[in-house]
């Protein structure tokens, strides 16, 4: 496919959050809801111009990150995930172009039918991501970066693996439990609880494989 194209395909998901706003903007009261509690009632409004900056932040903000961390990562690492990169760049536009949509549509309903929906959706996130983690080279912008995968590359590979494999299992796992765990306090503390250890244990893993490979190399 050509690049041009591909750079048009996530401009038009980008472009998708302002095009909803435009079809809701005139029943839009001037104060619309832009926080709500854990239980999905609003408690904070703003003006209703303040939605035009949600999609930018958003969509526009992640779409030009991606676009110029493989030109400022010094070891060009990024470069050569090739389509890879651009299938990550693509999932992540698409997701926060619908949460950036979603946040417009939860500000013109004023309030939060199912919050634990909204986790689940982060969850199912965390799944894709970490089915990538095993193609991504070692950089100091994406991944696992810690001072111990940055330093040897074999323990990059090895946290990658354990840390795709745990995301994978994570995420689809905080996507099954909205279903069965309707208390949304209950809820939010196992979500929680389970990114908590999708970040802790790749990097205790990280460093346990650098003590190994170090121990290796001195003997």
């Amino acid at each position: 496919m050509n690049k041009y194209l591909k750079e048009l395909i996530l401009w038009a998901f980008i472009a998708l959050p302002y095009v909803y706003l435009a079809t809701i903007w005139n029943k839009l009261p001037e104060q619309v809801p832009t926080h709500f509690t854990i239980d999905g009632v609003a408690n904070e409004w703003s003006s209703k111009t303040s939605l035009l900056f949600i999609p930018g932040a958003l969509g526009i903000g992640i779409y030009f990150l991606m676009l110029l961390i493989p030109k400022i990562d010094p070891k060009k690492k990024i470069q050569q995930m090739g389509d890879k990169y651009y299938s990550l760049r693509f999932i992540l536009t698409i997701f926060i172009s619908l949460l950036a949509t979603y946040l417009l549509y939860l500000s013109d309903t004023g309030s939060i039918k199912n919050p634990n929906m909204l986790l689940a959706l982060i969850g199912m996130l965390f799944a894709i991501l970490g089915n990538y983690f095993q193609t991504i080279r070692p950089n100091y912008f994406i991944g696992i970066r810690t001072p111990w995968t940055l330093k040897n590359e074999q323990v990059w590979k090895n946290t990658h693996r354990l840390g795709g494999w745990l995301w994978i299992m994570g995420g689809i796992l905080i996507a099954i439990l909205a279903f069965f765990i309707s208390d949304n306090h209950i809820y939010s503390m196992v979500f929680g609880a389970i990114i908590f250890l999708l970040v802790i244990v790749p990097i205790v893993f990280s460093y346990t494989e650098f003590q190994k490979e170090k121990s290796i190399l001195n003997k």
